[in-house]
């Protein structure tokens, strides 16, 4: 059965037009020409992708899931009108109220450094969270930021052995195992929707991704032995509950994976 609190976590992101225009020189440029600029920019630099890289991102949503020994939650830290700096202080203190394991999907490699440098940015302190042992002394063999240790499980790392050019979309591993996968939007949509003033759109999707996550997660503490057929039951049971309990309909169609792999 799984122990102590776990906290499954999801970004969303957008340009972040303010540093990109600095930058690059961009300033008698509209905010979306520079977007245009800055992917270009991108592209020119890594000769194959016009993602923009992780320090010039802003974050707009931060969906999390917190599994505890006798509850489980979803949800969007903060309001459609919270700024990027409470977000940011909001998570940190709900890591340090906690203390919980964080899962991610590639949070290692994109969601963690843009919490940093967005971070960095407004100055958000977090001493609990940078801790590696000097504060608390297990934190030295076991804390949030090596790659190697298990207080932040990055799933699609650790599924890969850590290996790279192993790496798998989360969208593609959760349709593999019959999960709903993307829900109505995809990353290269949020700018858009971001635009367009739909927060509430973004953060649903984000809620979903983070769902997803949460899914694999439970089948990945199964095949790590920490988590019997008994034990799983209870944890999709409670899935279940959550999802009537909030009434939210863009979460529904989990709901019908948790009884079909209960039947399976």
């Amino acid at each position: 059965m799984l122990t102590g609190n776990t906290l499954v976590f999801d970004i969303e992101t957008v340009p972040d037009t303010q540093s990109g225009s600095t930058i690059y020189n961009l300033a008698n440029l509209s905010e979306k020409d520079v977007v245009k600029a800055m992917r270009a920019k991108r592209i020119e630099k890594t000769g194959y992708t016009d993602f923009i890289a992780p320090h010039l991102h802003k974050i707009v949503a931060i969906s999390v899931a917190l599994q505890s020994k006798s509850d489980f939650r979803i949800w969007s830290i903060g309001t459609e009108e919270s700024d990027e700096k409470e977000l940011l202080i909001r998570f940190f203190e709900g890591l340090e109220k906690y203390e919980p394991t964080i899962v991610s999907w590639n949070g290692m490699a994109f969601d963690l450094p843009v919490i940093h440098y967005r971070s960095l940015f407004h100055g958000v302190v977090a001493p609990h969270y940078w801790d590696v042992g000097h504060i608390k002394k297990d934190y030295r063999f076991n804390n949030y930021i090596s790659r190697f240790h298990w207080r932040h499980i990055d799933l699609m790392d650790a599924l890969a052995a850590f290996q790279n050019r192993a790496w798998a979309p989360l969208d593609e591993i959760a349709s593999m195992l019959g999960l709903p996968g993307k829900s109505g939007m995809s990353g290269s949509d949020v700018w858009d929707a971001y635009q367009n003033r739909d927060l509430r759109g973004i953060r649903n999707y984000c809620e979903c991704d983070v769902m997803n996550t949460y899914l694999i997660y439970l089948r990945f503490e199964q095949i790590r032995g920490n988590l019997h057929t008994d034990s799983l039951s209870r944890e999709l049971d409670r899935v279940k509950t959550e999802i009537n309990r909030a009434k939210t309909g863009h979460l529904r169609d989990f709901s019908e994976y948790c009884d079909s792999y209960k039947l399976g």
